[in-house]
């Protein structure tokens, strides 16, 4: 009998590179700069400029993108609320939890949130 495998979801194999100026783009149409969205992800993964830039230039997808991650920040549990119709800290699968955080913060940075809060200090 064969196994049966559950498909992935699509955004787990996109490319990391194709999606990056899709947050740019949200954050600057309500007045942020690609900096913030730089030190968001900088602060989530443990990347630092070099090898953030490293990852796009070779393209990863998500699924890479965040096994290559340096470090997850130790107060990704303080990220808490609604994205996309999910509650961010009773996701399940922990490579999607890592997009909608990164969604998550996406978006409380074109809401006007301030770094501070967004970066939970």
């Amino acid at each position: 009998m064969r196994k049966i495998e559950a498909k992935k979801p699509r955004i787990f194999t996109m490319s990391f590179a194709s999606v990056y100026p899709l947050y740019i783009k949200k954050a600057e149409k309500k007045g942020r700069t690609k900096e913030e969205v730089d030190d968001i992800i900088f602060w989530l993964t443990g990347y630092d400029e070099a090898t953030l830039q490293k990852q796009l230039e070779t393209e990863v997808d998500f699924q890479i993108f965040f096994d290559e991650a340096p470090e997850i920040n130790s107060n990704v549990s303080m990220i808490k609320g609604v994205i996309c119709g999910y509650r961010v800290e009773e996701i399940e699968d922990k490579l999607m939890q890592k997009i909608r955080y990164m969604d998550k913060l996406i978006d409380e940075l074109a809401k006007g949130k301030s770094m501070e809060k967004i970066l939970r200090k």
